[in-house]
């Protein structure tokens, strides 16, 4: 029980095992995930320790297997469980599949080549024949043709042409033709057409579009200019037969190497395949050992090595009570590794102040998460996750306090916890907690989607107000009326009479304001109570009477009575008009009014409570001066040298500011945080009456349609509350609970007794790395 509320006893062991056997030896306490490594030679350069060459082997792995699963995604196949199988060479499968690769993607680009001929061929026949024509008639008579498909040409006298041939892209050949014109000034005919796209040719090009053109000049000095133009645009210049019976021929030729290029690259993928599909039963059990390996390197460096250079020396932080199982665990090591010398284990003494563990299981992780999301706490000091466990989930129920709110909730977190997902949600059991506890505080509130249950029958009888009711049309619950209320309280929670009554608001107003005054004062004293266990377990026997005591006795003088008046006043029977308002009690005992219209509650009141803020005043000074003063009178008794009282002096300075503003701090913060507490009515009151507008405004409006579509429109306003009910009750406002709880816990609550000034213990552990990658 110990270990629950407090962290785990822990111990500076110093370690001497060989070098042969540090790998398994590391990997053992990797398994057991129970010791942190310190850093014996931190200010060591990163190239002057051993092992940094082995942690960059390590990356260089990681990076083959991001790779490889890269690759996986790209051809869909899936990455199969680990086995428990020898773990190959990984490298020579990246540089198989690289190669692969690269002989794919020229494969490719041929097939994407030769498609672009085979389209330049049979597209370029109609651009010969023109030209023929063009030829024959320039012969007879010179002319300026006009180039269909918005060509130029220009020709003077019979034509003697020469012709550039390829493929360029769409997007470029409009820039292309401009510079062409403006170079030659039409002395070309150039033709072009668009390439129709394949479903084969776009699974091959992708949604790239290109064009075939052909251009005819005269002379081949012409020609060459153009094909420098063309390699300027980037365009694909293939070499085209003048004849047509040749044109047939290399379009053959096309086709036949078109189809053995297919029958290749299926090969090519197909093996591609293969090597994927067989690397995908490993890539799991490759990477969780590459990390196991980078962190046993990493941890190595961590240590130092004697000068023979055969043993190494660690020191490790590790719980106390686990001293015997890490022993074990060395020893198996270096069991494994053959090692002639067992691993030595020395428990050293120290002043570092050990890293706080607080062991935790699958349903506490989440509630001490919650805790260490605050601040790590310190050393030895008490842990509040024990106590957060229930305090958390109840506060948040008194402000989402509904049973079928609470219900839903709860389903959902037996749902998460059913599906194992707690790499998703890690939070799951918070959830669970909260809807159990919601579920309560609604059976209390009497409160289900709005609506009350009539289980044990009302305590309030309506007959005596019949004519009231039927005068004013409305119901007034007032006890004092004869026979409306019968004594006896309602079994549990509220009376359901109270859901028709006009004066619910007032009623429900009054008791959760006052309920959550004394679930905060409550809180916030049981938090002082454990500032004691802290003193108690650490020896500070001075603090408890310097500071915990003086803060319990200003806290129940002042607020653990004002507990006491809400108490009381509902034990006693007064009549509303006469009823003195308990805040307004409050204040007057605060500022010593006590005048003659002022109704008290009972004899002896005034002496009461100008003792109480006597006492509570009178509790200020102690806090603020005699542990100072005291500390100072110690110190001044073992004083031996002048600087030695100086340096006192200075730091007794410091001890008096500190005390100053702790001190401000508490007093300040009893009233602030008390007000604080009035949130648990506020959001009480606000998700009551929101779930109530729901109600009225879309299922009841349902439920009153009578017409022949009645039943249509119930179901669309049903799912409409639901919707809304998912939405804005149980996520918004569950939300908003949560966030409210967290904040009562942290600042309200834990800044009584919590320092949360420790560091966190971080042990080698090997199902934390995996754990991560999995993530």
């Amino acid at each position: 029980m110990s270990s629950l509320f407090r962290s785990e006893e822990m111990c500076l062991v110093q370690l001497f095992f060989q070098t042969e056997s540090a790998h398994n030896c590391i990997s053992e306490l990797g398994h057991l995930g129970l010791v942190q490594f310190k850093d014996l030679n931190p200010s060591a350069a990163a190239f002057q320790r051993r092992f940094v060459k082995e942690v960059k082997k390590c990356e260089e792995m990681e990076r083959i297997l991001r790779y490889l699963e890269k690759e996986m995604v790209k051809s869909n196949i899936v990455i199969a469980a680990t086995k428990e199988k020898e773990m190959s060479t990984f490298e020579k499968l990246e540089q198989e599949l690289r190669e692969i690769n690269r002989n794919h993607a020229t494969l490719r680009q041929n097939l994407i080549e030769l498609m672009d001929i085979d389209s330049l061929l049979r597209m370029t026949e109609d651009f010969f024949e023109e030209v023929l024509e063009i030829n024959f008639m320039s012969m007879t008579v010179s002319s300026h043709i006009t180039s269909r498909r918005n060509s130029n040409s220009s020709t003077s006298g019979a034509l003697h042409l020469s012709f550039v041939a390829g493929v360029i892209k769409q997007e470029r050949f409009p820039a292309f033709e401009k510079v062409l014109w403006r170079l030659f000034h039409g002395n070309f005919v150039l033709r072009h057409a668009e390439i129709q796209a394949t479903e084969e040719l776009q699974a091959v090009r992708g949604a790239v579009k290109k064009d075939v053109f052909i251009i005819f000049v005269q002379g081949d000095h012409v020609r060459e200019k153009i094909r420098k133009v063309c390699e300027g645009f980037r365009a694909s210049l293939y070499s085209c037969p003048k004849t047509l019976y040749e044109r047939k021929q290399m379009s053959n030729s096309v086709m036949t190497q078109m189809e053995d290029l297919r029958m290749i690259l299926r090969r090519t993928e197909e093996y591609r395949a293969g090597v994927l599909t067989r690397a995908a039963e490993h890539v799991q059990e490759w990477g969780s050992k590459v990390k196991k390996m980078k962190a046993i390197y990493y941890t190595l460096n961590l240590c130092n090595i004697d000068i023979t250079q055969k043993l190494i020396v660690a020191e490790i932080w590790c719980p106390v009570s686990d001293l015997a199982v890490v022993q074990n665990a060395l020893i198996k090591g270096s069991e494994q590794s053959g090692s002639s010398v067992t691993p030595v284990l020395n428990r050293i003494q120290t002043q570092q102040t050990p890293p706080t563990f607080n062991r935790t299981n699958t349903f506490t992780e989440g509630f001490q998460a919650i805790i260490d999301a605050y601040g790590v706490g310190t050393y030895q000091e008490i842990n509040p996750a024990p106590c957060t466990i229930v305090t958390f989930p109840f506060l948040f129920a008194v402000m989402f306090g509904d049973c079928g709110h609470g219900l839903v909730m709860t389903l959902f977190a037996v749902w998460v916890i059913s599906q194992v997902t707690d790499v998703v949600i890690g939070g799951r059991y918070i959830i669970l907690l909260m809807g159990m506890f919601s579920i309560y505080t609604g059976l209390i509130y009497n409160d289900c989607f709005s609506k009350s249950f009539n289980i044990f029958g009302s305590s309030w009888c309506v007959r005596p107000i019949n004519e009231t009711l039927h005068e004013y049309h409305h119901l007034q619950l007032n006890p004092s009326v004869p026979g409306v209320y019968s004594g006896d309280p309602y079994v549990f929670g509220i009376d359901p009479v109270w859901n028709i009554a006009s004066n619910k608001l007032s009623f429900l107003n009054s008791f959760k304001m006052k309920m959550s005054v004394i679930l905060g004062v409550s809180h916030m004293l049981f938090g002082v109570t454990l500032s004691l266990v802290n003193f108690v377990h650490f020896r500070k026997f001075q603090d408890i009477f310097l500071q915990f005591v003086p803060q319990l006795i200003f806290m129940l003088s002042l607020f653990g009575y004002l507990i006491f008046l809400i108490l009381y006043k509902w034990c006693i029977t007064l009549r509303s008009e006469t009823a003195p308002r308990i805040l307004l009690l409050f204040i007057n005992m605060m500022l010593f009014d006590y005048q003659s219209e002022h109704v008290l509650l009972y004899g002896g009141q005034k002496g009461l409570q100008i003792f109480l803020v006597l006492t509570a005043v009178l509790m200020v000074p102690v806090l603020l001066l005699v542990k100072p003063f005291l500390i100072y009178r110690t110190r001044m008794k073992t004083r031996h040298q002048v600087s030695r009282a100086t340096l006192s002096q200075e730091h007794m300075g410091d001890i008096s500011v500190y005390q100053a503003i702790h001190t401000v701090e508490f007093c300040l913060g009893c009233i602030s945080n008390t007000a604080s507490y009035l949130r648990l009515w506020a959001l009480s009151l606000a998700h009551a009456e929101l779930s109530e507008v729901l109600w009225r405004m879309v299922l009841q409006v349902g439920l009153k349609i009578s017409s022949g579509m009645g039943s249509l429109m119930l179901v669309v306003l049903f799912a409409a509350f639901a919707v809304l009910t998912v939405t804005i009750l149980l996520v918004m406002e569950g939300l908003s609970a949560f966030l409210h709880a967290l904040r009562l816990h942290w600042v309200e609550f834990q800044n009584k007794f919590y320092e949360g000034s420790g560091y966190k213990f971080t042990p080698l552990s090997f199902d934390s790395l995996l754990k991560t990658q999995q993530q």
